[in-house]
């Protein structure tokens, strides 16, 4: 895989092949591996198809943590990148969502730690809460707006488990994979995000539940 070949994908282009697909060549119905392994000899567009089955997901748990679509975006383009380039250290056991949602997540933290040095040093006193754009489409808007902004105001760390949990709809194994963290810190902290999600929604809470 060379930079041209990274570069040629990067804005998500679904025309993009390496060397035409094999005869009767279904990705569709290709496991994550399968897909990587061709990725490896030099099929472009099965790492599109990578791309096509997992950048929705991503993108809604970059957009709830970081409150903005246009950072998640930018974030989800560059947890691919990454991906792609270290797409030989993949070790197939695995699998592949679990370790493509490790690079997802240590990208968010970096972006929020970016955030958070920049607000400092434009407004040390500065406190705001910025909304997330992703959220259930069977709830109204009023109330969709209410669950994004307490998700919003969540601790980084409780965001994130709560996040994984209920958004991604992991296992606490996986969870702890994904994040370097125990599988008792991470239900403490689901708990916790639940317990304050409760606390600033009041009877909203249990409407969205």
């Amino acid at each position: 895989m060379t930079s041209t070949d990274a570069l040629a994908w990067w804005s998500f282009d679904r025309a993009y092949v390496t060397r035409a697909p094999a005869r009767g060549y279904q990705p569709r119905t290709m496991t994550d591996r399968d897909l990587v392994r061709r990725t490896l000899a030099g099929d472009g567009s099965a790492f599109t198809a990578l791309v096509d089955r997992h950048a929705g997901a991503c993108l809604r748990f970059a957009t709830r943590m970081l409150g903005t679509v246009q950072d998640a975006e930018d974030v989800t383009q560059d947890a691919f990148f990454r991906a792609y380039r270290a797409l030989a250290t993949y070790d197939g056991e695995t699998e592949f969502r679990t370790w493509l949602m490790t690079i997802l997540v240590n990208r968010c933290r970096s972006a929020m730690l970016y955030r958070h040095r920049r607000e400092q040093r434009v407004s040390p006193d500065a406190h705001h809460v910025e909304s997330a754009a992703v959220a259930p489409a069977a709830l109204d808007f009023e109330l969709r707006e209410s669950i994004a902004r307490a998700v919003a105001a969540l601790d980084t760390d409780q965001r994130e488990a709560f996040l994984l949990k209920h958004l991604q709809d992991l296992e606490y194994d996986e969870m702890s994979a994904i994040t370097g963290v125990g599988v008792s810190a991470l239900k403490m902290r689901v708990k916790r995000a639940r317990q304050r999600l409760r606390e600033m929604l009041g009877d909203e809470y249990d409407r969205s539940t």
